[in-house]
């Protein structure tokens, strides 16, 4: 029997909403984990890893019948990674160390089936335009900051700050869609409403 659903690792909206765009069957289930960042562990390694661990606690806890998709997001500046803010004052900080320069975002995917899983990780660049303490502020009482890696959506209010892109949309968003794709491809994850030929 073909598997057509799987289990989403994440609450996240925008992850509901970008596989709800490519037709995509699935439920949710969330499972805490540590994500605390180790010491020499490059941002690249560490958003897989987190990746890695949201899929694999959910397929832990799943009846292990679907397969389990987990996703993290990242923002790299200066080698500072840079997750999502604890208040106010870290959010200020994060949004003047992207302003009038360009930083990247990293996404990794993780697909656990049958209990084996496979992990790809989006790397793109994203340029913002200078900000002031005044635009931080009043981006700041959108909420749009709060939960969000880098202190910002660019799906959001922040699209405005934002001059160039180079990578995925979807990635920076918080799930690569051409990496899904592939992932759910080797899988036989039905994408569109269609089955995909592998």
């Amino acid at each position: 029997m073909s598997v057509t659903e799987i289990i989403l690792a994440s609450a996240s909206p925008r992850r509901v909403e970008l596989l709800q765009q490519i037709g995509v069957k699935f439920t949710q289930q969330v499972a805490d984990i540590d994500e605390t960042h180790q010491s020499g562990e490059t941002a690249r390694a560490f958003v897989a890893r987190m990746a890695e661990e949201k899929a694999n606690k959910v397929f832990q806890l799943s009846s292990k019948e679907c397969p389990v998709l987990g996703s993290d997001t990242v923002i790299v500046v200066d080698e500072h990674i840079l997750g999502k803010p604890d208040g106010y004052s870290q959010a200020c900080e994060m949004l003047r160390m992207l302003s009038g320069r360009q930083h990247q975002v990293m996404t990794a995917v993780t697909l656990v089936n049958n209990g084996k899983h496979e992990t790809l990780v989006n790397s793109s660049d994203v340029e913002f335009m200078l900000l002031d303490q005044a635009i931080i502020d009043a981006y700041w009482q959108t909420g749009e900051s709060v939960g969000k890696a880098g202190a910002y959506a660019i799906q959001g209010v922040a699209g405005q700050f934002i001059k160039q892109i180079r990578g995925s949309y979807s990635s920076i968003m918080g799930l690569p869609l051409y990496e899904t794709r592939l992932l759910l491809q080797k899988a036989g994850i039905p994408v569109l409403g269609k089955p995909v030929c592998a």
